[in-house]
């Protein structure tokens, strides 16, 4: 038996081997214990049928983002982009499709900040959804967590972030500890730069157990069960007094039966 180091885990839950050295199967089986794995980029790799490389040429299109323009704390430390796909889980384990430009919504129940907000931000480029990893990525994170909950199929959805600290403080996650609303999160780091903090903190839903741990590998990941688990990330400060830095991530969603869509104004 194999093991393979999948981040920290919930006291007991912490083992992650499986028959025959499957990174898949221990995956799956960490998933299944506790809720939320951690792939360093090797293995998010050999997961998709990529290499870590691959993903460097995505890295210019973070220096491209658009203001978020919906923070209400006030501050102007973020910058995003949005897209919303489908995943049809048939034959075909990596037929991703896009959908028409969309809203994104969360309901105060998870978004206790922004919920309730109808938020028309600029889609994604297209260059993103056209890099060779890009589709072999949404669709075998799809095809896993549909081992753990089948479907047939997914409604993804995509968020380009950066957080900078241009201004001296950058949040991740101004709500702070939260839910999505949805079935499944991964969180890619894309790169951070010149920055301390933004440490990655997982509670358990049900109880009282948490970790904490910081993403530090360009395209490491952290997958998540969000019927099962609440995230948060600390802020960041600059490295050097009145420097400038940022954390890039690629944060995605899966969610069962459909989109989280603002309620219908009743006729």
């Amino acid at each position: 038996m194999l093991d393979f180091d999948l981040g920290p885990g919930f006291a007991a839950a912490s083992r992650a081997g499986s028959p025959g050295g499957d990174l898949r199967q221990a995956l799956l089986l960490r998933l299944r214990e506790q809720g939320f794995a951690l792939l360093q980029p090797g293995q998010l790799g050999e997961l998709c049928g990529c290499s870590p490389a691959d993903f460097a040429p995505a890295l210019p299109l973070w220096d491209e983002l658009p203001a978020d323009p919906y923070l209400k704390d006030g501050g102007r430390y973020r910058r995003r982009r949005h897209g919303s796909f489908v995943h049809e889980l048939g034959d075909d384990p990596r037929g991703v499709r896009q959908v028409a430009h969309r809203a994104h919504y969360q309901p105060l129940t998870y978004n206790a900040l922004h919920g309730g907000l109808v938020r028309w931000l600029e889609p994604l480029d297209a260059r993103l959804g056209a890099m060779p990893w890009w589709e072999a990525l949404l669709g075998s994170l799809g095809t896993l967590f549909a081992q753990l909950r089948p479907q047939p199929r997914w409604y993804v959805e995509a968020h380009q972030f950066r957080i900078d600290t241009a201004e001296g403080i950058g949040r991740p996650t101004p709500e702070g500890a939260h839910r999505d609303g949805v079935d499944f999160v991964a969180v890619l780091l894309a790169q951070r730069r010149g920055i301390r903090g933004g440490e990655s903190r997982v509670f358990e839903l049900q109880g009282a157990r948490g970790v904490r741990f910081t993403l530090d590998q360009p395209w490491s990941a952290l997958l998540m069960d969000d019927t099962r688990v609440i995230h948060e990330t600390t802020p960041i400060l600059p490295e050097i007094e009145a420097g400038g830095g940022c954390r890039d991530t690629l944060v995605l969603t899966w969610r069962a039966g459909g989109f989280l869509d603002p309620p219908r104004a009743e006729a």
